[in-house]
């Protein structure tokens, strides 16, 4: 995966996203309530303050989980409720570990159809309906998915 999004509007947050599944699928689950942006530039504070320059579901999943909220939390937080979302992005990356080995990509890899994919989207904690499709079409649309 390596695309050129403009979801952020910060170049930084965008080149991650554009090459990082895990991170476009972070971002999304960040965008609730807050501007758009501001939660797609999310996994790029959280891959910093990691010390990374990617994410990687497999330490987010198995982090500290009163050390991540933390790390959400630290000014300028990640979002407007970083201790929800630092729960909601671990139970997300717990569930990448367990059912993709912590490949998001492998969600759509592999999917034979969009109404597979979308079950698929639907299946990941902190993705409704609403937000499944969204970013589904995102995927078609930004990622040629």
């Amino acid at each position: 995966m390596n695309v050129t999004v403009r979801l952020a509007q910060q170049p930084e947050a965008d080149e991650l996203l554009g090459r990082s599944a895990l991170a476009a699928l972070v971002g999304m689950l960040l965008d609730q309530q807050v501007p758009m942006e501001w939660a797609f530039t999310g996994p790029l504070i959280i891959a910093q303050r990691l010390g990374r320059k990617d994410l990687d579901a497999h330490e987010i999943a198995t982090y500290n989980p009163e050390e991540f909220v933390a790390l959400l939390s630290a000014k300028p937080a990640v979002h407007r409720y970083p201790a929800a979302m630092a729960k909601r992005v671990q139970q997300l990356c717990q569930f990448l570990v367990a059912q993709y080995d912590g490949d998001a990509a492998a969600l759509w890899k592999d999917a034979r159809s969009g109404k597979e994919l979308l079950s698929r989207l639907n299946a990941l904690p902190g993705f409704g309906k609403q937000k499944s499709q969204i970013f589904l079409a995102l995927l078609g649309k930004q990622y040629g998915v």
